[in-house]
């Protein structure tokens, strides 16, 4: 059932021992609006807790520093940022069912949570999170703040998407008033690299290939290429905007071996092709302009089915 804002707020004060949920392959924007989320709840004295079925990569660590979370059995399940139960990696099986509401943004949301508070015009869900911290009377401190602009800046590409609105530069400005270190967060999550990397990204891009009359852009992250940097997956974050830098790109892919022979695609497009049309032709989606899919095979055949399902878009 759909819900709005103030419902979400009045339901979510009522509730104790609530067990937040962000999804696998955790990005900024899950991250800051569970954590975000999770500080203000228990600002109102209440138990909660973030968990993710991933490993959270080491630059959003500040998202949940100095932050005790207690332990308890949960009597309310909530997902921020997560479309479809499968997004919660091996979460998804023991939680599949028993999600009680889901805050998100994401238009191919499937309504899986008895409730769903979903905006699909915000570009972050922490946007959305902002809103209901408000309704529920917490005061903004500079610890959530700095969890809502790290989604904010994260899922609006530092507010170069065409996803980013008016809205999301009025949230951004009243955060950094309530304190957000604007100035670090976009510093860490866009212009500080490992040399791990550095040296898969160095990889990838020699890799690159192009298809379609060059109007497609596909790098394969094999894991070959990890064992040879060292660098981890959730590191490999940053390449898949590098596909639509290239004058022409219209389709960017980025396919990522998986250590059990399966692959994970992340698309970026302009606003002439719909990359959530192209993921949802596998099972996937997102937004129109960055979605995700998952495929049980190699990065070859992977790599194959894309191109074709590019070819009948670019018609």
């Amino acid at each position: 059932m759909r819900i709005n804002v103030e419902e979400c707020a009045k339901i979510l004060s009522s509730k104790d021992n609530i067990l937040i949920l962000s999804h696998a392959h955790p990005d900024g924007d899950t991250l800051g609006a569970g954590f975000g989320l999770c500080r203000a709840l228990l600002k109102l004295g209440k138990k909660a807790r973030v968990i993710c079925a991933d490993e959270i990569p080491s630059k959003y660590f500040d998202v949940f520093e100095k932050l005790d979370m207690p332990e308890f059995e949960e009597d309310y399940v909530v997902a921020v940022d997560v479309a479809t139960p499968n997004l919660l990696g091996d979460l998804c099986e023991k939680f599949d069912n028993r999600i009680d509401l889901c805050i998100d943004h994401h238009r191919t949301n499937s309504n899986f949570a008895d409730k769903l508070l979903l905006d699909v015009d915000a570009a972050a869900v922490c946007e959305t999170i902002f809103e209901v911290i408000n309704a529920l009377g917490v005061e903004v401190d500079k610890a959530i703040a700095d969890c809502l602009f790290t989604g904010l800046t994260t899922d609006s590409g530092c507010f170069r998407y065409a996803s980013t609105t008016a809205n999301t530069y009025r949230v951004a400005a009243q955060l950094v008033d309530r304190g957000a270190d604007n100035g670090k967060i976009n510093r860490v999550m866009f212009e500080t690299k490992t040399k791990t990397y550095a040296a898969i990204e160095r990889l990838a891009l020699e890799g690159m290939q192009f298809f379609c009359d060059d109007r497609v852009c596909v790098i394969t992250i094999t894991q070959d290429m990890y064992e040879q940097t060292g660098a981890k997956e959730h590191e490999t974050e940053a390449i898949a905007p590098l596909t639509r830098q290239i004058e022409g790109v219209e389709i960017g892919l980025t396919i990522r071996e998986k250590e059990n022979g399966a692959c994970k695609c992340s698309i970026r497009t302009f606003e002439s092709i719909d990359a959530s049309k192209l993921a949802a032709a596998f099972g996937g989606g997102g937004h129109k302009q960055a979605s995700a899919c998952l495929f049980d095979c190699s990065a070859e055949e992977a790599k194959a089915q894309l191109i074709e399902k590019c070819k009948e878009l670019l018609k």
